[in-house]
């Protein structure tokens, strides 16, 4: 530890400290600065350490980048999963928020779609669901509300399809 700064008061910060990490390398000896923050978590009754480079912040601001930060991931990782997007298709910062904005849309339209309905959908179960029930044909409110019926019989469907001759 190089320096033990003032903590902040009325807030949960229990300690905020200048640290010196040393690494060896083949070309040499290095040692770096880093601001080591504890915070106390009144939620979870726990301490929780945040380490960075950013020595001119204050220990609120640090936390609260993090904490930022941190939803923002999760932000990330609930919309990968509900709608199963494994990697971006573009990486220009237009395709980046070109699939965002798609992504909030279709989340939006679940959402709305969980909220119409009498049925207690979770959203992914809804979303499971409907990805299953693209190729039937099917009222999609009624549906909402008994999700469990067999599909309606489609009157007349075999008159269209074509007859297969039998090869001999």
């Amino acid at each position: 530890m190089v320096e033990e700064r003032t903590v902040p008061q009325n807030r949960n910060i229990r300690s905020d400290q200048i640290v010196r990490l040393r690494a060896s390398t083949k070309t040499g000896n290095y040692a770096t600065l880093y601001r080591l923050t504890v915070l106390w978590v009144e939620d979870k009754q726990e301490e929780m350490a945040f380490f960075t480079n950013h020595l001119s912040w204050g220990a609120t601001t640090v936390t609260a980048v993090y904490k930022d930060r941190w939803q923002i991931e999760s932000f990330f990782k609930s919309l990968k999963q509900l709608l199963r997007v494994k990697t971006f298709v573009g990486t220009s910062p237009n395709a980046l928020k070109t699939q965002i904005w798609t992504a909030l849309i279709a989340v939006l339209l679940l959402k709305y779609l969980q909220l119409r309905s009498t049925f207690g959908w979770s959203l992914s179960n809804l979303c499971a669901l409907l990805r299953q029930q693209r190729f039937i044909y099917r009222d999609l409110f009624p549906w909402l509300n008994d999700p469990f019926q067999p599909p309606p019989a489609l009157a007349d469907w075999h008159d269209h399809q074509l007859h297969l001759q039998g090869c001999a």
